[in-house]
């Protein structure tokens, strides 16, 4: 009676095996469980062709984790400045710098603004040189020139993000972040904030000093 229970137990275990489902059930939702391989340079265009839903971009009223808040205020349209002006009610969002923030910022403008504003924020860079360089129109004089000592931070980084003039958008090269932190070093260097304590040698002079 006992090996013939065993082999009933054998016997229906074997046959439940057996019952292998070939085909697996339906996914809810499938994309969320499995992300489509994404290769760098692939051609996106035609994946709606495919009932693809994906542009490689973020979800609208997003923000990466750890990222400052976005510029309130969109570019104008060809010939409208209303945001512009509303863009002087902006306040840097960021602290005072530190030392070690200051010669950061310094290093930044140094290689992105200093060709044309130079070094000394006077408007005689590189591109300009006493009307010798190869750029015929003197850049913006942003120390000792009342028009741009001021002007509200918000309207420069207005300036900055979108372009204003014969300057173009610095979006793509500067963070948000590093956006302030250049206009932080103009106002400073203009007299309008103070600055920081500690070791602020320039980078130009450090570089100097170091080539002697």
């Amino acid at each position: 009676m006992k090996k013939l229970a065993i082999f009933l137990s054998v016997a229906a275990i074997v046959a439940a095996c057996s019952d292998v489902k070939r085909k697996p059930g339906k996914t809810y939702v499938p994309d969320m469980a499995y992300s489509r391989a994404y290769e760098t340079y692939m051609d996106h265009s035609n994946l709606s062709d495919k009932g693809i839903s994906y542009n490689a971009l973020p979800v609208a009223g997003t923000m990466a984790r750890g990222a400052m808040q976005p510029f309130p205020y969109a570019m104008d349209a060809v010939g409208d400045t209303t945001n512009y002006f509303l863009s002087r009610q902006v306040k840097s969002p960021l602290p005072p710098l530190t030392a070690d923030e200051f010669v950061e910022a310094e290093r930044i403008y140094l290689i992105n603004c200093g060709i044309c504003h130079g070094t000394k924020l006077d408007g005689n860079g590189p591109i300009y040189n006493d009307g010798n360089g190869p750029y015929p129109a003197q850049p913006a004089i942003l120390v000792g020139n009342n028009k741009y000592e001021s002007m509200p931070e918000g309207q420069m980084f207005y300036s900055l993000t979108y372009g204003k003039n014969l300057m173009g958008s610095y979006a793509a090269q500067l963070s948000t972040k590093q956006r302030w932190q250049v206009i932080e070093y103009i106002k400073i260097k203009q007299g309008l904030k103070p600055a920081p304590t500690g070791n602020t040698t320039p980078v130009a002079d450090s570089t100097s000093t170091a080539q002697k």
